[in-house]
């Protein structure tokens, strides 16, 4: 999409698997998120979100670091006006990330800190190294987190356990952030990102339709009452009898038991 922030779509070979693009970080050395990177990722979400080839999505910043945060060096120089003017902005251009209605994995080497664990946060799953190093450590330059950490963190591992992590900007090893929730699976630095593609893959080959319904109604329902939940979650159970996929995979349970239907991810 630019020169910070390159997006690779899988062509159907060994590794690189049909229906799976990649949205990989190139700013070395630590991919610093400074405002061109975070425009960046917003097109990129973009013309993800457009893309009906694209049935999953993995984030990777290569296989020395995810992201080390945000571009400090960037900040010091910004005045209070101008961060009341840009904070939305910062905070949008990774909710791009999060919006997108398809099954999104972060694929982590290194560090994933600040705006880097914020970035990771706006993923459905998180794959880790067993050397990584995560953590929202802006309260050590008198700031907190301003591009969601304050937010999906603690709706991830609970708010006492974000607090801690927010409150003394601690780093955490790999095996902590599993034992908290933060990650879903810890791998050796060299199958961080082949596991992430591997997962990807999966949910490629599923009814893309009904992966998307699930999303909505799983953060939707996070953003409300119970109530509300419910409602949105019939509403979208519902559409999808509307669906191709319904018909096939309902057709092929009858026919040939569970998990053996071929998807389409198209209306009927």
């Amino acid at each position: 999409m630019g020169e910070l922030v390159r997006v690779e779509h899988g062509d159907g070979s060994e590794g690189s698997p049909a229906g799976v693009a990649t949205v990989r970080l190139q700013r070395p050395p630590m991919n610093a998120l400074n405002t061109e990177l975070q425009e960046e990722l917003r097109s990129a979400a973009a013309a993800l979100g457009a893309d009906d080839s694209v049935r999953a999505v993995v984030i990777y910043g290569g296989e020395k670091v995810f992201a080390a945060g945000a571009d400090v060096k960037e900040f010091a120089g910004q005045s209070h006006a101008q961060m009341m003017r840009d904070a939305d902005r910062l905070s949008s251009s990774l909710a791009a990330l999060a919006n997108l209605s398809k099954p999104v994995i972060a694929a982590v080497t290194g560090y994933a800190l600040g705006g880097g664990c914020e970035l990771a946060l706006t993923a459905d799953f998180r794959v880790s190294a067993d050397n990584a190093k995560w953590g929202q450590p802006e309260i050590l330059l008198g700031i907190i987190p301003g591009a969601g950490g304050t937010q999906r963190l603690p709706r991830l591992i609970g708010p006492a356990k974000a607090k801690d992590l927010i409150f003394t900007g601690r780093f955490v090893d790999a095996d902590e952030a599993l034992a908290i929730g933060l990650v879903d699976a810890v791998v050796p630095a060299a199958e961080v990102y082949p596991t992430a593609l591997a997962m990807a893959a999966k949910f490629a080959k599923g009814p893309a339709l009904a992966l998307a319904a699930a999303k909505a109604a799983i953060d939707g329902g996070l953003n409300g009452d119970l109530t509300s939940g419910l409602r949105l979650e019939s509403h979208l159970f519902a559409s999808l009898f509307a669906t191709e996929d319904r018909s096939i995979g309902m057709a092929s349970f009858i026919e040939n038991g569970p998990g053996k239907a071929v998807f389409t991810g198209v209306p009927q």
